[in-house]
């Protein structure tokens, strides 16, 4: 170890012991802002993420080209994890609100329409009609015509409360999405005919029938036409409707809806960097081949009889082949819990004073949960990818976030260090006992292990009194109660 932590004659016997470090003399980290959670795991021969051409992704960092896994493929993982386990009954938010993150809206609440009753015919074009009137826009392309242009994350239950509003007010919803639609379809007849006369004056320039200083006219566009605005009470009911609400998950990780200019956005309370190797990369192309089923049965029937022997040639040989792209190392991650964030986005969504602590306290254990416990799925049935366990996670309070990546700036080199985990942990160790050390605004660690190796460094830096903090068994152990 380069550092040590100078603990008091309680808290080094409590360290060496294994139970929580005393509190006495110390600052007090209850309610502290922010929870910092730091991640060492190994992959081996897996690909959880990958580029747009099939290769892993990678960043460089001190000198050495490094794997990396995006925030964003950690963050869907954490998220429908958690997600998943809440709508099975599963988990601290067993019960709570999720969000669902679609462009799917309008086939959604038409399903809730033609379920409450509404004309199957006229569903599908009356939520479109809804939503386009608050601002979203749909695609242009027949497959992509009853899509959002944007993913709109919004409580998973969003399209039955908007259909139950809709129903509630059928007639008038009804006479209002008829003269949209109307004025929609003379908008777009207009501008088909705008750019059929463009494509024709174009032409007759082309061929000389037209000089080609004459000006060209300008046929109008789909929207020089005021399309009839939503009315204010409906348009308030769906902004309601499609509004964070008490949607767990929206107060975690934000949303953002470029779409609807009066709809406000959520700054989540997680923070997430993207994880690296703490080694160089380290990649290979794997060759594969893919056999013919009904190829081999019937080379296999040749063999056993020599006349079909002169035609078995035509069945050798794989029925596909080809390359993936395949990682394996020791990866950082690291994470943040802004508390108080948390709070303020469900106090900002109607949650009661009653309801946040509670609901806090629960998202507090799912993202610790989460950020242990999930993998992104790719290539997860041909890699197992989704059942490692990590080698040492860290969790702490501080009154700002902690991020210790820089603790791995000069890559693990196994021939002179030794197993890339092992000298992981024992950075990471050092790195915590440095700043804890030097500032007051820190908490000591909550150290969780599955690996032996880890364990027993663990223990002996307990009983050397150098363990930045206490080593727990469970996951709930991570965060303050």
């Amino acid at each position: 170890m380069t550092s040590t932590v100078e603990p008091s004659t309680t808290e080094a016997a409590s360290l060496t012991t294994g139970a929580a470090p005393s509190t006495a003399g110390a600052t007090d980290f209850t309610g502290a802002q922010y929870l910092s959670l730091h991640l060492l795991e190994t992959m081996v021969a897996v690909l959880p993420v990958r580029d747009e051409n099939g290769m892993p992704k990678s960043i460089s960092l001190g000198g050495d080209l490094r794997t990396m896994i995006t925030s964003q493929a950690r963050r869907r993982a954490e998220r429908t994890y958690s997600r998943n386990r809440a709508n099975t009954g599963d988990g601290p938010l067993a019960g709570h609100t999720m969000g669902l993150r679609t462009r799917e809206w309008a086939k959604i609440t038409a399903a809730e329409l033609e379920a409450g009753g509404w004309e199957p015919g006229t569903a599908l074009a009356t939520a479109k009609a809804v939503l386009s009137g608050i601002g979203l826009k749909f695609g242009d392309k027949p497959n992509t015509a009853d899509l959002t242009k944007v993913l709109l994350f919004a409580p998973e239950n969003a399209g039955k409360v908007l259909a139950d509003k809709l129903l509630e007010h059928r007639a008038a919803v009804a006479e209002w999405s008829s003269a949209y639609v109307a004025a929609q379809d003379a908008a777009a007849e207009k501008k088909a005919k705008a750019a059929a006369k463009r494509r024709a004056q174009a032409k007759d320039r082309k061929e000389g029938r037209v000089p080609a200083d004459e000006p060209q006219e300008s046929g109008g566009e789909a929207g020089d036409e005021k399309l009839p605005g939503l009315p204010k009470d409906l348009r308030s009911a769906v902004l309601t409707a499609l509004a964070p609400g008490d949607a767990i998950d929206i107060a975690l990780y934000g949303r953002f809806l470029a779409g609807i200019a009066d709809s406000p956005d959520v700054d989540g309370a997680v923070q997430t960097a993207h994880a690296f190797t703490v080694q160089p990369a380290e990649h290979i192309d794997d060759f594969y081949s893919a056999a013919d089923d009904a190829k081999l049965d019937r080379r296999n029937r040749s063999r056993a009889n020599a006349l079909d022997y002169l035609d078995a040639a035509e069945d050798s040989g794989a029925g596909m082949t080809g390359y993936q792209s395949l990682i394996s190392g020791t990866f950082y991650r690291h994470a943040v819990l802004d508390r108080h964030k948390l709070r303020a986005n469900l106090k900002a969504a109607g949650m009661t004073t009653e309801r946040i602590e509670a609901a806090a306290a629960a998202a507090e254990l799912e993202v610790v949960d989460a950020f242990v416990n999930s993998q992104p799925r790719a290539k997860a049935n041909t890699t197992a990818s989704t059942g490692s366990l990590p080698k040492l996670v860290m969790a702490f309070d501080g009154k700002r976030p902690f991020n210790y990546g820089l603790a791995f700036e000069n890559a693990v080199f196994e021939e002179a260090d030794g197993p890339a985990s092992l000298e992981a942990a024992r950075r990471l160790l050092a790195q915590h006992a440095l700043v804890l050390r030097k500032r007051d605004d820190i908490s000591p660690a909550r150290l969780l292990t599955y690996d032996l190796a880890v364990e027993r460094l663990l223990g002996a830096e307990a009983e050397s009194g150098n363990l930045p903090g206490v080593e727990v068994d469970t996951i709930e152990e991570l965060t303050r109660p």
